[in-house]
């Protein structure tokens, strides 16, 4: 009974110790915002949906993104996948390979990035999809690998703190976030995989468009090598950065140019094109000819010549993926997303199969 006490009483009196010197430990660090300092974030349980980010391998199927050897002028532009693979693999569309194509087919002397989070291979279906690019010298496949990519950055402490995983819409909100770090650590133009070009952006630079008269998409963008395109990039990640929340579907997207743009402006947006301080803001008809809440009129065989029409002096279209991507296109059929889509992306709207 003597020698159960003694051990009793020597496993108290460590806890109590542990207990003791944690204390002393927490009392006496340094804490900004009243809060306790996180500790290895990217080790805590995550949303699934987000997993693959904080994978550990070192083992990769695709190359890895070295921004610092591989980008020397502005001539590129910049997509970026975040979804985490499953079982079958990398899953890339055919509407989304649409829109690389579309890319690379109207600016064959400029670099088209697919970026992806992904460590996996390709699923089947997407090695089979992206087969059909390879006649496209310009098209360039990396792997981000977030941990590296986001240090000597104004983001890395928000990363380490672990904000996103916060985040109601985290790999939303992920895309957001390295659509301006991207554009921050190398100039080009970024566009969205539901983005169709119809127009060369080779002579194009430091614009953005508006999507109605009161907001900049952040669908396609570009912060050129020039001072202002600096300038508008150096803007852009500090108030991402200082202003993230993860609560508010827009506030790390479209919200965060156009706090930006009419700063720098000093002006309202508008629906007229306009240039401030050599920094274009196209009106919505270069970009969103066809507003979110009309995304069917892609899909509408009926009114397809006025909707054409719309969109006939277009530089891009989006596509708006968040409501349309469940509306089937059989292919073949005289619907204007597919009529767009046999001129754009004809290697992947003929090899994709009866759906596209």
């Amino acid at each position: 009974m003597k020698k159960q006490m003694v051990i009793v009483f020597g496993f108290s009196i460590t806890l109590y110790a542990l207990w003791i010197f944690n204390y002393s430990y927490l009392k006496n660090t340094t804490v900004e915002n009243n809060q306790f300092p996180v500790v290895n974030v990217v080790k805590k349980e995550v949303n699934k949906e987000i997993s693959c980010y904080f994978d550990p391998s070192t083992i990769y199927s695709i190359e890895t993104f070295n921004e610092k050897e591989e980008i020397t002028d502005d001539n590129n532009i910049f997509f970026i996948e975040t979804s985490c693979s499953g079982a079958a693999g990398i899953e890339l569309n055919a509407r989304q390979c649409c829109s690389i194509e579309s890319a690379a087919k109207m600016n064959p002397k400029m670099k088209i990035y697919l970026l992806i989070l992904s460590p996996s291979e390709y699923s089947p279906r997407t090695e089979e999809l992206l087969s059909h690019l390879e006649e496209y010298k310009n098209i360039v496949v990396r792997r981000i690998d977030i941990e590296d990519y986001v240090k000597n950055t104004p983001l890395e402490d928000w990363w380490q703190k672990g904000e996103l995983t916060t985040s109601k819409w985290p790999k939303h909100h992920m895309s957001d976030v390295l659509r301006y770090l991207t554009l921050w650590k190398v100039p080009g133009i970024y566009m969205d995989l539901d983005v169709v070009t119809l127009s060369s952006f080779e002579k194009l630079r430091d614009f953005v468009g508006a999507e109605d008269e009161d907001t900049i998409a952040s669908c396609m963008m570009s912060f050129g090598g020039s001072e202002i395109g600096r300038e508008v990039a150096d803007a852009c990640i500090n108030d991402l950065k200082n202003n993230f929340r993860g609560d508010v579907w827009r506030n790390n997207g479209p919200d965060v140019i156009t706090r930006v743009i009419e700063k720098i402006c000093e002006k309202p947006i508008t629906n007229e094109t306009h240039n401030c301080n050599g920094f274009t803001v196209f009106s919505p008809w270069e970009f969103t000819p066809i507003y979110y809440d009309e995304w069917r009129k892609y899909f509408e065989a009926e009114n397809k010549d006025k909707t054409l029409k719309l969109i006939n002096k277009s530089l891009a279209v989006h596509i708006w993926n968040k409501m349309s991507h469940l509306q089937p296109i059989k292919v073949g059929s005289q619907v204007p997303y597919g009529i767009i889509a046999s001129q754009f992306c004809p290697k992947i709207y003929n090899n994709c199969g009866l759906w596209f």
